[in-house]
């Protein structure tokens, strides 16, 4: 797109950047929304998922209710708000929470869980005992998909600019078996990963589990 400068930052950065009015758009997690002055979601993908996500999850070496700390990855500001949420209502748990540190997976023992997010995650499936999806609970608590990340803009845009944003990222999304060409990740099946455990649309549904994740963020 001959309109755009791409920019290549982690999501938490990218937020940090829209807010400081140093890009228009950025693909950022949705817990930072409420950080901007003025939020607009724009196009028609997103980074979701339908149910079970694989990459978010809590690992314990005992069963839920034998849970006592959490450790919360400090990569994904949403993922970790998304765990206090279900631990509050779903799994109706109390529990201390840590702040992690860099070999924080290395102290999931005991009553110790972790949310852990991303390619550890997918690492981690066959070192725990125990694996709770948030993605799938989050559809068993509230029936509806979540949203991990959106395109966001600070400001209103154009839709002539928005019409051709959206054909470039329908592009990319249907050409993922190139994309995964070459990628070797023998701790999950990368095709299932990326096909069937994230969901690219924001339909409706995807939005009005936004919206809800949104209103619980605001009583945290």
């Amino acid at each position: 797109m001959e309109r755009t400068t791409l920019t290549e930052e982690y999501p938490a950065k990218l937020a940090e950047q829209l807010i400081a009015n140093q890009i228009d758009v950025g693909l950022i997690p949705v817990a930072m929304i409420p950080r901007l002055k003025e939020s607009y979601i724009i196009g028609e993908h997103c980074i979701g998922t339908e149910g079970e996500v694989a990459s978010v999850a809590l690992f314990s070496e005992v069963p839920m209710e034998q849970i006592e700390t959490v450790i919360l990855d400090y990569q994904s500001r949403t993922s970790v708000n998304l765990a206090r949420i279900l631990l509050k209502e779903y799994w109706k748990k109390e529990v201390v929470f840590e702040e992690a540190t860099p070999d924080f997976r290395e102290k999931i023992k005991g009553t110790t869980a972790a949310v852990v997010i991303g390619d550890r995650a997918l690492e981690q499936i066959s070192m725990s005992a125990y694996m709770y999806d948030l993605g799938a609970a989050w559809k068993a608590h509230t029936g509806l998909p979540f949203v991990f990340a959106a395109w966001v803009a600070n400001k209103p845009l154009d839709e002539a600019f928005i019409d051709a944003f959206n054909k470039a990222n329908a592009y990319g999304v249907s050409h993922l078996d190139e994309v995964l060409v070459g990628l070797n990740f023998p701790a999950y099946d990368l095709k299932k990963y990326y096909t069937e455990n994230l969901s690219y649309p924001l339909t409706d549904e995807k939005r009005k589990g936004l919206a809800l994740f949104l209103e619980k963020l605001k009583q945290l």
